[in-house]
């Protein structure tokens, strides 16, 4: 059965003959980016009413651990699509925990929302080419990377210019982006156990000439 980036991978590469097939780890690293986005774009477009830190946790521990093993795991599965992005996401989730641990009690006046925007602003110029490359997985992906470029443009326009509207409208896009990662995962999850596709995910955009060079 094709994995959930199974299209990212190069198309010269062998299997071992032999070697016991490994699960894929796919669908376990877009649940813990889901769960995550969902929880801090939640908070980010004002619903939630409690402590405003419901997301830390599983940020370090879902979103980031969860993810950061996934990425390793596609390392195994040389999906170099795969092992890039969820250990990046991973890492990104571990990084803004110990930022809010370590960082923004210390902050006054702007200085939290201008970290926030160099932060976001730099993980949206990683986020553009691999939306350019989720082009070469399937639709599900390309969503999941498409809504999440857009949620990363309106939180780090929103926090630089300190307009809470926008980190607003961030959020609940952001909401949109855990639902198409949550979808995509769910596709992996049932489409790796029956051996075949229940849930749609579509095929790889096609430019032939591109995906000449890539193989």
């Amino acid at each position: 059965m094709a994995t959930t980036f199974e299209a990212a991978k190069p198309v010269q590469q062998m299997e071992i003959v032999g070697a016991p097939t490994a699960a894929d780890p796919a669908p376990l690293g877009l649940a813990a980016f889901a769960l995550t986005t969902f929880l801090l774009s939640a908070h980010n477009a004002g619903w939630t009413k409690g402590t405003g830190l419901d997301w830390l946790g599983y940020a370090v521990a879902y979103g980031g651990a969860c993810q950061l093993l996934a990425g390793m795991w596609e390392f195994k599965n040389r999906n170099v699509f795969g092992c890039t992005a969820f250990s990046t996401y991973g890492g990104f989730w571990i990084g803004l925990g110990l930022w809010v641990l370590l960082a923004a009690p210390h902050a006054t006046g702007h200085m939290a929302t201008n970290d926030l925007g160099w932060i976001l602003l730099a993980f949206f110029i990683f986020n553009t080419y691999m939306l350019l490359w989720s082009m070469f997985v399937n639709k599900a992906v390309l969503a999941v990377f498409f809504t999440l470029e857009i949620t990363e443009l309106l939180l780090f326009i929103g926090n630089f210019a300190h307009t809470t509207n926008l980190v607003k409208a961030g959020g609940i896009v952001g909401v949109i982006t855990a639902a198409c990662a949550w979808y995509t995962s769910a596709a992996g999850v049932v489409n790796g156990m029956a051996g075949r596709h229940i849930l749609f995910v579509g095929k790889p955009m096609s430019f032939p000439q591109a995906r000449a060079s890539l193989s």
